[in-house]
């Protein structure tokens, strides 16, 4: 698992409000390097790092929220939720197959074979949440939730 990014400015003794934007900025930039090759179904631990920067993004927002303008807030916290429900939803299958696979390793040639079918269910399942996560990218691009989270940072500096 991805290690989250100190922010060593927080120990400066910046005020509430410049913690928010700090905090905010290294969180969603977080989220948004992890983004690169989430769809790599090859790679689960990319969905896990991705989803887990979500929810310290969220958790960030919640505890900063009263620095940040409410509707613009509102709005972007829920697309940040929205994301981290789908890349649960794609991440489940993940860790079914890999406990399958450990399970088969473990069993007869013959007794795995029905595991098989298991596996292969939990894979259509897997693209679907894979076809499912890639249309959620496509609108958190469209909508421009990055730059929505850009701006909450610049509002919480008193510069947006």
């Amino acid at each position: 698992m991805a290690k989250a990014r100190e922010i060593p400015e927080l120990a400066d003794g910046v005020s509430f409000c410049e913690a928010a934007a700090l905090a905010v900025e290294t969180r969603a930039g977080e989220v948004f390097e992890h983004a690169e090759g989430v769809l790599d179904t090859g790679d689960i631990e990319r969905v896990h790092d991705m989803r887990v920067a979500t929810r310290r993004l969220r958790a960030a927002m919640e505890i900063f929220a009263p620095c940040f303008p409410k509707k613009e807030f509102k709005r972007t916290l829920r697309d940040v939720k929205d994301l981290a429900d789908t890349l649960g939803e794609r991440r489940d299958p993940d860790v079914h197959i890999a406990e399958l696979q450990r399970i088969a390793a473990e069993l007869t040639r013959e007794d795995a074979r029905g595991i098989q079918s298991l596996e292969a269910s939990l894979r259509a399942q897997q693209q679907a949440g894979n076809e499912t996560l890639a249309a959620k990218l496509r609108e958190i691009e469209e909508t421009g939730l990055r730059e929505r989270l850009e701006s909450l940072v610049l509002g919480a500096r008193g510069t947006g």
